[in-house]
């Protein structure tokens, strides 16, 4: 008689994951069924349960996972944490990431829902806008901060929402560099 075969945790885990990034940047999260995740994942829909708890708890899980720590250099100005925020969220081949967007944009598409729009102001709010707000001197730092953020989320939208025809096409230095202007004129208010 054969030994039931075991399950590997850990590369479940992980392959149930990948499949709900992938299926939560191309669907969002109410366009996602725990079921599609499994099959993509090839295991029975009741391990995310098991694992996960929800697919709510799923998908902040395969959210934050990707999220890097850090962006840029901790003692740049803010037009260097721009360009750097550019280049990580905005124009980075993700491809190899879980379906090929940053993971700022996927919880975008799902910001219908009250916990997803949350957790994206504490993510872009509390974490990368608060970064860059300490980096501009002078008043009205809180507003600049929050600018540049509508600026990079509106080219993230552009590019992978809508995929206008010239910024997706852009050279990502130029579009960087473009960024680099915009908040150095604003990096030098009173």
């Amino acid at each position: 008689m054969n030994a039931p075969k075991r399950r590997d945790r850990a590369a479940t885990r992980t392959a149930l994951l990948e499949a709900a990034r992938r299926r939560f940047a191309e669907q969002g999260f109410d366009g996602t069924g725990v079921r599609e995740i499994a099959a993509d994942a090839g295991v029975d829909a009741t391990l995310i349960f098991r694992y996960f708890g929800s697919k709510k708890d799923l998908f902040a899980e395969a959210v934050k996972g990707e999220i890097p720590e850090g962006v840029g250099d901790p003692d740049a100005g803010p037009a260097a944490l721009a360009e750097a925020m550019a280049r990580e969220v905005v124009l980075e081949d993700r491809a190899g990431h879980g379906g090929g967007e940053h993971p700022l944009l996927v919880m975008l598409r799902s910001a219908g829902r009250p916990e997803v729009r949350a957790a994206l102001r504490e993510e872009v709010c509390g974490r990368y806008l608060a970064d860059l707000e300490s980096r501009f001197d002078g008043g009205d730092a809180d507003l600049r901060a929050e600018l540049v953020g509508a600026l990079l989320i509106g080219m993230g939208v552009m590019r992978s929402v809508v995929a206008s025809p010239v910024l997706s096409d852009a050279e990502p230095d130029r579009v960087a560099a473009l960024v680099v202007e915009m908040v150095a004129a604003l990096e030098n208010k009173p």
